[in-house]
């Protein structure tokens, strides 16, 4: 059987662009015993693709010149060798940029198709909202009454840490890249939000945390994470996650040096990849699953129509097109 990939054809340099994806044709092997053949029916696109579009050594191995692109995707069970997975079920995994793919069933996750939509599984339930679970639960540890800012907050992480801290009864801050984003993040019940863009975000940050700041969810870095390091009140925790401003930049990033102001408040620092959690993902997933089907937490999608779209709609991230995940439609 023959389908199409979508390879990398190139490294990039600074920004990626359409130029370091190509489409090709792909012969499928037959199925072997334990095998499924997949469907691709919904892809993520996600930030830390960027980096292992790089050779640089990283937490994960980098994606390999002339070859697919993977990552987070569902898909539907169309022929089956493997008694766990029969025609039908629908799955989650880490699969290529592909129409069709063949699959050992036991690197696949079955998804129920009742809790949630199932392209929730590539988001809300799924790496992104994991990733905020545990970055916020387990390193900054938030009380109620204290102050979370959250940076990428109309991202597909923070616009989840800040619902999650607002279940834990915290005052809750975030940044994003619009007035639409701004209004989304109010109605998601931000207690302040604020257009990074067009305010000038030092002044803004001090007058939305006159108490200073608790606790810090870092998606972005860059002035914004300067402009918190000012608020910081003793004992802070931050849980560094991302660091999207300098993705795509060709020189060392040079800023403020914060270890001064960490020291003077003790602050915990923690730089984390969910997959230190992976043992725990179950007890992420259900219980976001749960605060879901409660009607505590809100999800929003971005979602792209056209397995031809997939590159455009990843360029987009860096462009901050979407709101909440991104996601690709291929069915």
């Amino acid at each position: 059987m023959k389908t199409q990939a979508i390879v990398l054809a190139s490294r990039p340099q600074g920004t990626p662009t359409a130029e370091q994806f190509r489409f090709e044709t792909l012969e499928l092997p037959p199925l072997a015993a334990g095998q499924v053949l997949l469907k691709t029916r919904y892809v993520s696109v996600d930030p830390y693709m960027r980096g292992r579009m790089s050779a640089a050594k990283s937490y994960v191995a980098p994606f390999e010149v002339g070859q697919p692109i993977a990552g987070g995707v569902v898909a539907e069970v169309v022929e089956s060798q493997s008694d766990a997975l029969p025609v039908g079920s629908v799955v989650v995994g880490n699969l290529p940029w592909q129409q069709h793919s063949v699959a050992d069933g036991k690197s696949l996750n079955r998804i129920p198709t009742d809790k949630a939509p199932v392209s929730y599984f590539l988001g809300l339930l799924g790496m992104p909202g994991l990733t905020a679970y545990f970055g916020l639960l387990d390193i900054c540890q938030p009380k109620a009454g204290e102050t979370v800012v959250v940076s990428g907050a109309a991202g597909a992480v923070g616009m989840v840490v800040g619902q999650l801290a607002k279940i834990q009864g915290c005052r809750v801050i975030g940044t994003a890249g619009s007035d639409e984003k701004v209004a989304y993040l109010k109605e998601l019940g931000f207690d302040e939000a604020i257009n990074y863009k067009t305010a000038n975000i030092a002044e803004a940050l001090a007058a939305a945390a006159p108490n200073g700041v608790d606790c810090y969810f870092d998606n972005v870095g860059g002035p914004i994470t300067d402009a918190v390091y000012d608020l910081l009140n003793k004992h802070a925790r931050i849980a560094l996650c991302g660091q999207i401003s300098t993705y795509n930049t060709t020189e060392a990033p040079v800023g403020l040096r914060p270890e001064g102001k960490l020291l003077k408040t003790s602050t915990k620092l923690q730089g984390f990849i969910v997959s230190d959690y992976l043992p725990q993902w179950p007890e992420g997933v259900a219980k976001l699953t749960e605060w879901y089907g409660q009607g505590k937490l809100k999800f929003e999608e971005t979602i792209t129509d056209g397995f031809d779209q997939i590159p455009a709609a990843f360029l987009g991230l860096f462009q901050g097109d979407n709101t909440g995940k991104a996601i690709v439609n291929v069915a």
